[in-house]
């Protein structure tokens, strides 16, 4: 169960939810796809188109062709005694491979999303074809959606408990902005919701039927506007793996050059970790992440070496001053009333 926590305004998190869907189709994995804010068919309609792995090499190896250049030119300009040290990767390396990639600038052909299985939840639909239903305090749209994934699970043949009737792979579910009020819930309009432990409910059903079935699961939801810390902290125990999503649109961080080459930063909540109770912590606190021409992208985040637009640490008169001490020699130090530090 991965839960994703929504950028302010969900383009982000919109973009990393369709990656998900669309690696399913390519690895002819079934989908389950629900949604209360847009129809399941038009998410499906939009999904990236993968790229083939020469053009991924050609993507990339652009860039790495361009960085190649840049090193052999700086190789004169940095210190000898730097020179042997390693070198930070900014972004996976071209030869180690994991899943396949997307061309975002491109949606993925009709017949590409015919050729697997997909079953879509559109709460509005469900809601207006049959009675409403509540059951044990909880949302009666996550009931209904509850019910709706264990039909499928069994149906299908992807539970785990009885025998597998066919060759299956994996269900892949996409649950869409969960938590907001389109789904009935009001979590997010107040700090004492009446539906306290609706979601919290769910997660807990929803994680026992991915536990006992081929199946894998992501969930958006607008983290930012739960004010209730508590039924975060219940969340996040109740989820394998928390991600963050933080957009700079719209915040001083849009404008600010250190953070020009990026769109927004990633905040690794908890990774799971097998049979463990604690779960795992990240060794890479800093990861950004940028949407490039065709490309999205999640790299460690490297400031600029050249502070000097942004963050002064003296004024022009040290620094002037500073400047006349370098200017006359090592000798100054000892009538100079400015310490240089070497």
């Amino acid at each position: 169960l991965v839960f994703t926590e929504e950028d302010k305004y969900g383009l982000y998190s919109n973009l990393l939810f369709k990656y998900f869907l669309a690696e399913g189709i390519v690895c002819g994995h079934d989908l389950f796809v629900a949604s209360a804010k847009e129809h399941p068919d038009n998410i499906l309609k939009e999904l990236p188109a993968p790229l083939l792995d020469d053009a991924y090499g050609k993507e990339s190896g652009d860039g790495a062709a361009a960085v190649k250049s840049e090193d052999l030119q700086d190789s004169m300009k940095i210190a000898w005694r730097y020179q042997n040290l390693p070198k930070m990767e900014a972004s996976p390396t071209t030869y180690t491979k994991f899943g396949h990639y997307y061309d975002v600038s491109k949606k993925m052909s009709p017949e590409l999303c015919q050729s697997v299985k997909c079953h879509s939840f559109y709460l509005h639909e469900e809601l207006s074809f049959e009675p409403k239903m509540k059951t044990c305090n909880m949302n009666s749209g996550y009931a209904r959606l509850l019910q709706s994934i264990q039909r499928i699970i069994s149906q299908e043949g992807f539970d785990g408990s009885d025998p597998q009737k066919k060759q299956r792979n994996v269900l892949r579910i996409g649950i869409q902005s969960l938590g907001s009020i389109l789904w009935g819930d009001d979590v997010c309009c107040s700090d004492t919701p009446e539906h306290t432990h609706s979601l919290t409910k769910f997660l807990y059903v929803l994680r026992g039927l991915l536990r006992k079935s081929l199946s894998a699961c992501i969930i958006t939801v607008p983290a930012h506007l739960i004010q209730n810390k508590a039924i975060m902290e219940r969340v996040t125990n109740l989820s394998d793996m928390v991600v963050g999503l933080e957009s700079f649109i719209g915040s001083e961080r849009e404008t600010n050059p250190l953070y020009k080459d990026y769109h927004g930063l990633v905040h690794v909540h908890q990774i799971p970790r097998l049979n463990s109770l604690i779960c795992d912590v990240s060794d890479t606190k800093d990861l950004a992440f940028r949407l490039k021409r065709k490309l999205f992208t999640i790299e460690r985040l490297h400031l600029p070496p050249d502070l000097s637009d942004t963050v002064s640490r003296a004024s022009k008169q040290d620094l002037a001053g500073s400047a006349k001490l370098l200017s006359s020699g090592c000798g100054a130090m000892a009538i100079g009333k400015k310490h240089l530090d070497f």
